[in-house]
């Protein structure tokens, strides 16, 4: 079944992810995979809205289709009729292939309703039942999953389909994306060189003091070195990057906080001298993009999410002081974890990276 399906004329192949920015772009890989087996297939992807930047420009999709989790504000029988129509819309695709790596009830149903002749999913321990199974025709094994990075565990899928994976992650922007950043960067007098520092969150267990992430601004700026503040538009990101900008140089360092879109902001990192950041979606993309990166990271799953393919440094508060588990953090807590990390720590990396 799995080789006759795999050489259909007009192979259509659905991908079900929804999750964060983070995972989405950790799914590229496993597209990258199935483009490179099955160079004429269409393949399509289900994500949540908010998360369509993070694949919008991929050469390898066909359509992304998006849940709106904003439809549930439009009262029940609208949202319902979203829903139904997104649903037909994919029945309608007739697709041969639904992988889906998500672990919702809704990512089963939807892979059901598609009637597509192989439904790939995987055996998550908390899905073990008839109704899971049913809507799958084949369940992958995740017993070894605890040792795998999430790359891996997303290429896992493939081992039913015997198809070569590839490893690689992609972050992929558009020329209007750099031509919009780099205008931004022209506008505050900055030139061709400089390095990013994503200081935030949306998290804020995962970040770094503001004071010390001023002083190693001040150590690079010293150095003769372009500094370009990122973050989200969130208030409490912008909040942060303030308190930064006010303890470091008035001169040499510029913020971009809140200005640019996932695209712009992965355009303006593959750009970049070095990027700085702490555990959030840029610090993927700059792995991702090959940018020389300082990655500081808390309490966070190192085997499941340190940045793939990194060219640079990872540095693990666990390494000067105690973290709590991963899976007892409190995610709304005020403590800032990565607080144990020092300084010199960070810039020496930063300059091991900037040779």
């Amino acid at each position: 079944m799995m080789n006759n399906i795999l050489n259909t004329p007009d192979l259509r192949i659905l991908l079900i992810k929804l999750r964060h920015h983070g995972d989405m772009l950790l799914t590229t890989p496993l597209i990258n995979s199935l483009r490179q087996s099955l160079p004429d297939a269409q393949i399509d992807i289900l994500l949540y809205e908010e998360t369509r930047d993070m694949l919008a420009a991929h050469p390898a999709i066909n359509t992304i289709y998006g849940i709106d989790r904003k439809w549930k504000q439009l009262g029940t029988l609208k949202h319902l009729q979203k829903e139904w129509q997104l649903l037909c819309a994919l029945r309608s695709r007739q697709y041969h292939l639904v992988i889906n790596l998500a672990d919702q009830w809704r990512s089963a149903i939807v892979t059901r309703f598609t009637s597509a002749p192989v439904r790939l999913g995987f055996g998550f321990n908390k899905r073990k039942n008839a109704f899971w199974r049913f809507c799958h025709t084949e369940l992958v094994s995740v017993a070894n999953h605890n040792a795998l990075h999430t790359v891996e565990q997303n290429l896992s899928i493939l081992s039913p389909l015997s198809l070569p994976a590839v490893s690689t992650v992609t972050m992929s922007y558009t020329s209007d994306d750099w031509n919009f950043a780099r205008q931004k960067l022209t506008a505050q007098g900055v030139g061709d060189r400089y390095i990013i520092i994503q200081p935030t969150s949306r998290w804020f267990f995962k970040c770094w003091d503001e004071n010390k992430m001023a002083q190693t601004i001040t150590a690079l700026q010293r150095e003769g070195h372009t500094i370009v503040l990122t973050a989200g538009p969130d208030k409490k990101e912008l909040s942060m990057v303030d308190r930064i900008l006010s303890a470091s140089p008035k001169t040499d360092v510029i913020s971009l906080a809140g200005q640019l879109s996932l695209r712009q902001l992965a355009s303006l990192i593959d750009h970049a001298d070095l990027f700085i950041g702490v555990d959030s979606v840029p610090m993927h993309m700059a792995a991702a993009l090959q940018t020389p990166c300082v990655a500081l990271f808390g309490p966070s799953k190192l085997t499941f999410w340190s940045p793939w393919q990194v060219n640079g440094e990872v540095i693990w508060a666990g390494n000067f002081g105690p973290l709590p588990d991963p899976d007892a953090v409190d995610t709304k807590t005020s403590e800032r974890y990565l607080d144990a990390i020092p300084v010199d720590a960070v810039v020496d990396a930063a300059k091991r990276c900037l040779v």
